[in-house]
């Protein structure tokens, strides 16, 4: 069975930074896409960024771009976000998730996703 456990979140200033970390367990395969995305309260959950396990290519929101990068350690099993430059809009439970034999590189639908970490969160003070 897949696991995800999700650690790093935290209170922060704007202008902050915060690391999140993903601990991913329970895979048999290499073919998956882990993918970071987060859910403010009354707001849908969007995607944040993702990263393919096989090629190690990535993607990520227009409006993270240039702030947070997604990196991977594949011997630890873990992924990670780097969130620079934050914002008070960035305040919001943060999950990763895994979607097994993708087939759209870059994928930030969370629908796509098959299994789900439990959620950190993050507090952006202005």
């Amino acid at each position: 069975e897949v696991q995800l456990v999700e650690s790093g979140g935290g209170l922060v200033q704007a202008g902050g930074s915060l690391r999140l970390s993903c601990a991913a367990s329970g895979f048999t395969f290499d073919d998956y896409t882990i993918g970071w995305f987060r859910q403010a309260p009354g707001k849908e959950r969007e995607g944040v960024s993702c990263i393919s396990r096989s090629d190690g290519s990535t993607n990520y929101k227009e409006s993270v771009k240039g702030r947070f990068t997604i990196s991977s350690d594949n011997a630890k099993n873990t992924v990670y976000l780097q969130m620079n430059s934050l914002k008070p809009e960035d305040t919001a439970v943060y999950y990763c998730a895994a979607e097994f034999y993708p087939i759209v590189p870059g994928e930030l639908d969370p629908d796509e996703y098959d299994s789900w970490g439990q959620g950190t969160q993050v507090t952006v003070s202005a």
